[in-house]
């Protein structure tokens, strides 16, 4: 990295930390006050667009977006491609209200994770899958059925440019038992903000956003099977937009 984007990295990671004390306090006083859509609008959206921005004008860090057309009118389950922080941004700010899934742990940074606790994400304890898989069905159903997307990374955790991580069911899972698509995306945003170390380069993220998928019945035959269809369709996307050879995960490894 050259010594010009080192500072400019190092002014974006300045400007983003002040701004999310800012936001944290702003949103620890205002939140409480205010109706949980117009909360999500004036706070979420706002910071997420502003972190995006920083990182475009300050890193250099563009976008490109594919497949506006796609998203439905009425929200449903989002199965996102998990590669760095920068997506959490992007998807919060294009999609709203929003509820993510996210390790609980976040929740308790000081102002940040409290202010997070009061935009009602799923915060789960990744050391007890069954349990979280339970957390998601219970309050992904809630948020569906108040009108709300639900995040969900399907990967569970970033996953390094050029890998695919094995697909968890549970998003699809909500979908399919509250009769809902989901939503498949690609992105390539580890080029520009790697999983590793502070570093991040100047680039254009490519950003595809699928047709929505429908099951086909019901039953754990029909989640698996929806399961593996968004899989594989983000797999290929990311094929085609990442210059680096996919290595995929075992289940699409056939």
């Amino acid at each position: 990295m050259s010594p010009t984007q080192r500072l400019r990295t190092l002014l974006f990671y300045l400007a983003l930390s002040t701004s999310a004390f800012a936001w944290g306090i702003v949103s620890l006083l205002l939140a409480p006050l205010l109706p949980f859509r117009l909360r999500y609008r004036i706070i979420v959206r706002t910071w997420c667009k502003l972190a995006i921005g920083l990182a475009r004008c300050v890193a250099g860090i563009r976008y490109e977006v594919h497949g506006l057309e796609n998203i439905p009118q009425r929200p449903c389950v989002i199965l996102a491609k998990h590669q760095s922080t920068w997506e959490t941004f992007f998807l919060s700010g294009l999609f709203g209200p929003l509820s993510q899934v996210l390790k609980r742990e976040l929740l308790l940074v000081p102002f940040f994770g409290w202010a997070l606790a009061l935009m009602r994400p799923i915060a789960i304890d990744r050391d007890n899958p069954k349990q979280a898989l339970r957390q998601l069905a219970k309050q992904g159903d809630r948020h569906l059925r108040d009108g709300n997307w639900v995040l969900v990374f399907p990967e569970g955790t970033r996953v390094p440019v050029g890998e695919m991580g094995r697909f968890s069911r549970g998003g699809a899972a909500l979908a399919v038992n509250a009769g809902l698509p989901v939503l498949p995306i690609a992105h390539n945003a580890g080029r520009c903000w790697p999983k590793e170390g502070w570093a991040k380069y100047p680039g254009t993220v490519q950003v595809c956003i699928g047709p929505p998928m429908f099951a086909e019945g019901e039953g754990p035959r029909a989640i698996s099977e929806l399961n593996q269809r968004a899989e594989r369709w983000i797999a290929e996307r990311m094929a085609q937009i990442d210059p680096a050879p996919v290595v995929a995960a075992p289940s699409l490894a056939r």
